[in-house]
């Protein structure tokens, strides 16, 4: 049975909860925390600490990364499906009404977003989006908080584009009309981030 296949909670998803069995078949189509949507190209089995271990070749979209996940670690890792097309509804919501509380110091802020990047959870890096979308309203932004937006930015895009079964440009104007009914928009951005 595919992850698709089995029933579970939109919350316990989009928080980064996971069944306790990932099973991906070639083709899936997965998200990898903070590197984004990847496909499982191939499934092979290995021996680790003497027991047969099935592992998952997945490659990431938009770099060409492959990373090798044990199925076994698949869940500490964070690998998990890309969303539903009516989870991302869930995400567009919170960029439109969702509230925010985040820290004044900008190492607390820091720290922070980059835990909630790191979870994989597409709701999670909605969060760090908006709220840096909404303090770069009142102050200019550090670099490295432009980075971690431009990365945050990236991140909800594709996997709103795959999920939606649209291109990056129209998931993006998505984002930016549900930022917008909540009075934001994202700031100018003059250097390029690799």
């Amino acid at each position: 049975m595919t992850l698709a296949a089995q029933p579970y909670t939109l919350l316990m998803h989009l928080r980064g909860g996971h069944p306790n069995f990932m099973d991906y078949k070639i083709g899936d189509k997965v998200v990898y925390p903070n590197h984004g949507v990847g496909v499982v190209e191939q499934i092979s089995y290995g021996v680790l600490n003497g027991r047969t271990e099935r592992y998952f070749m997945i490659r990431i979209v938009s770099s060409g990364l492959r990373v090798m996940v044990p199925q076994s670690n698949a869940t500490a890792v964070g690998l998990r499906s890309v969303i539903r097309s009516a989870e991302s509804s869930k995400v567009l919501g919170f960029l439109e009404t969702g509230k925010l509380n985040s820290h004044h110091d900008w190492k607390h802020r820091f720290k922070e977003n980059s835990e909630r990047m790191r979870t994989g959870s597409l709701l999670e890096v909605a969060v760090v989006l908006k709220s840096l979308v909404s303090l770069s309203r009142s102050k200019p932004l550090s670099f490295r908080e432009k980075k971690m937006l431009e990365r945050a930015k990236y991140l909800l895009v594709s996997e709103m584009a795959t999920s939606r079964n649209t291109s990056a440009e129209n998931a993006e104007a998505t984002v930016v009309k549900s930022l917008a009914k909540a009075k934001l928009t994202f700031p100018v951005m003059t250097e390029k981030f690799e």
